[in-house]
């Protein structure tokens, strides 16, 4: 399904800050925002909240129970080995491995998280907004279907004031919503 979206254009952070602030202060709805690096202010103005670092947290929660039982199964209960005196349940010796395992498991799902989350899959074809998003621009897309013709002319013109280099009204097929 084909649908149109204007899209603004800009060359420098703060121009796109402003007119981003103005936009949403404005109230117009904003789809989606690029930027060549992560620019910690659009989280906020989108209030747009990631529940990433949550996530993370359990899946740490999720690495230290699940390597703490398997070391006390192997350890104890499967194949307990007497050396040096030392009992088989031998917490200190599980740290290391433990710590080891969990960064392992956490970096391991919240990547598979972050990548099913953001539809990162292969195979996937990817919506192209503009060529420039991947370079040194930032880019402001907006669905002019979720807008009236009034409110995308006035988003348009806060854009171009605000210092957009190119405002462009394109129709491109989207994969994802």
């Amino acid at each position: 399904m084909a649908r149109t979206f204007k899209i603004g254009i800009f060359d420098d952070e703060e121009k796109f800050i402003s007119s981003l602030k103005r936009l949403k202060e404005q109230k117009h709805s904003v789809y989606e925002v690029f930027t060549p690096y992560p620019v910690n202010e659009v989280l906020h103005l989108l209030k747009r909240r990631t529940r990433l670092p949550t996530a993370a947290y359990f899946f740490g929660l999720f690495g230290i129970v699940a390597t703490l039982m398997f070391l006390y199964y192997t350890s104890v209960i499967s194949w307990p080995v007497v050396y040096g005196g030392k009992p088989f349940n031998s917490f200190p010796s599980f740290i290391v491995v433990t710590i080891v395992v969990t960064i392992l498991t956490v970096t391991i799902l919240s990547l598979a998280l972050f990548s099913g989350r953001s539809k990162l899959y292969p195979g996937r074809d990817n919506t192209i907004f503009d060529g420039r998003a991947t370079d040194d621009m930032f880019i402001i897309v907006m669905d002019t279907e979720a807008l009236d013709e009034q409110s995308a002319e006035e988003a348009g013109e806060i854009m171009r004031t605000e210092g957009a280099i190119e405002i462009i009204n394109k129709e491109i097929e989207t994969v994802y919503t």
